[in-house]
């Protein structure tokens, strides 16, 4: 496991912060021998198994889960030449079984559709069969040639969570895509991250997909990340791979589809965005650990308060909160240096003071002490921790403003993509976007946002002048 340590990098120095907090935190071992693939620690995949769980929750109430296959035929995988073509650079090749070679070259996953679509046209016959909603969580693989980064960049997607749906008509693909919208909203709200939606451009949507609408979330740095993405297929698939339904008349209608997803990137925002120079902060609801209970013991003491310890911690896991008792023998500062690292939203102390008092001392993550009585402490432990939450989400959404800025200049965006995120006026050409990306850096991400932090207001092109609205700009991972 992580070595302990007394110091993490700065936080203003991101890159370095990150990387070392994967580690000393326990989230991801980074030295398996290839380029790409990491290891979960338990720690890391408790706090995996508990955001997911929140995205299994919110899309249990009115899609399926299910599974399928890794491996995809070739004449399957090439079958949608635009989806193809998006991923042909990135796509890893089975080519033998042992030494066999194989007649048909089977595919590892990058995405889904193609394993998944030609199932689901064996299974929609009828309007009765609409809409049909499913979903699956699986690892899926692409050769990723930039620098890779864990959970941000990888070669193995651990955690994909793939929801791919059929529709009678356009309109309500159209319905479904507004629905995921808010269903993301809804799961990052939960995990107090801010996210901003918008509508890629044209050139940088999903291949094969009559539009996208991407979830991107602020890193410390300035730079985005796209933390989720929701695409309208239209009929494009569903003529590719004949998934057609019987209307009401008898008659045989194409389907529209829509997919979309969320990966291990959700994680990486939640570290990126609430952690500090002291470790991770992790909101209570997917913290592995919720409450660390630290007996302050003295010599006359340790009895009665490992006893008193003991029974707040049985009392706590019985109301059903994740508690761990810290009895190793370490001062109790090195004790809240190892929490502190981890997250844990709320540290308990009981000493032979606070047994005299009848009360327990409660520290959330950002060091702030409330006395709770003894005999509330279920009621107190509760309050705390949703104070905690709120202030959590309230810092998250206070840092992203600041780091939010309209700009009517190129000069002035230029200054603010050093370290944020641009809003400027475009007038969604390509040319336009090219001269912004060029002259820039950065990417144009869209326009239709949807923000609480963004007005839409229309004005006339930054570049050529022509009527136009708010577009993202910003560097990207």
């Amino acid at each position: 496991m992580a070595e302990e340590s007394t110091t993490l990098p700065s936080k203003e120095n991101f890159s370095e912060w990150y990387n070392e907090m994967l580690w000393r935190a326990e989230i991801m071992d980074v030295r398996y021998p290839v380029k790409g693939l990491y290891v979960w620690y338990p720690h890391g995949f408790s706090l995996r198994r508990s955001t997911y769980n929140i995205l299994r929750e919110l899309l249990d109430r009115d899609h399926e889960e299910t599974l399928f296959p890794l491996l995809i035929p070739e004449n399957e995988f090439m079958k949608e030449a635009e989806h193809i073509k998006g991923f042909e650079e990135e796509v890893y090749w089975v080519t033998h079984g042992g030494t066999t070679e194989l007649d048909v070259k089977l595919a590892l996953r990058p995405t889904s559709e193609t394993a998944i679509y030609p199932m689901y046209s064996l299974w929609v016959r009828s309007h009765a069969d609409l809409p049909l909603k499913l979903y699956q969580i699986v690892n899926t693989f692409r050769y990723e040639t930039k620098h890779t980064r864990p959970l941000i960049r990888l070669r193995e997607i651990t955690s994909f969570k793939e929801a791919h749906t059929v529709h009678a008509t356009w309109d309500d693909a159209k319905k479904q895509v507004e629905d995921a919208i808010l269903l993301y909203k809804e799961f990052y709200d939960r995990i107090c991250v801010p996210i901003i939606f918008s509508k890629r451009p044209e050139w940088d949507k999903f291949p094969g997909a009559d539009y996208t609408m991407a979830a991107d979330a602020i890193m410390p740095d300035g730079r985005t990340l796209q933390v989720g993405t929701v695409h309208h297929l239209g009929d494009n698939f569903s003529k590719t791979f004949d998934l057609k339904y019987e209307d009401e008349n008898g008659e045989q209608k194409p389907a529209f589809q829509t997919c979309y997803g969320i990966s291990e990137r959700c994680i990486a925002a939640l570290i990126s965005i609430h952690g500090d120079n002291k470790g991770l902060v992790l909101p209570p609801e997917v913290a592995p650990v919720q409450i660390a209970i630290v007996p302050i013991i003295t010599k006359n003491s340790a009895e009665e308060v490992l006893k008193s310890a003991k029974e707040l911690e049985g009392e706590l896991k019985s109301a059903g909160f994740r508690v761990k008792l810290d009895a190793r023998e370490l001062r109790p500062g090195a004790k809240y240096y190892h929490w502190e690292m981890r997250g844990v939203p709320l540290r308990v102390e009981i000493g032979p003071r606070d047994l005299e008092n009848g009360v327990i001392m409660t520290v959330n993550r950002f060091g702030e002490k409330t006395p709770v009585k003894r005999e509330d402490v279920l009621s107190g432990i509760n309050n705390q921790l949703e104070l905690f939450r709120n202030a959590l989400k309230q810092k998250a959404s206070d840092t992203i403003k600041g780091k939010i800025h309209s700009v009517s200049s190129f000069e002035e965006a230029k200054e603010v993509v050093e370290k944020g995120v641009a809003v400027v006026q475009w007038c969604g050409c390509k040319e336009c976007a090219d001269i912004i990306e060029e002259n820039l850096d950065v990417s144009v991400l869209g326009n239709e946002i949807r923000s609480e932090y963004i007005k839409e207001e229309n004005g006339n092109c930054i570049i050529c002048g022509k009527p136009s609205k708010p577009a993202l700009v910003a560097r990207s991972y």
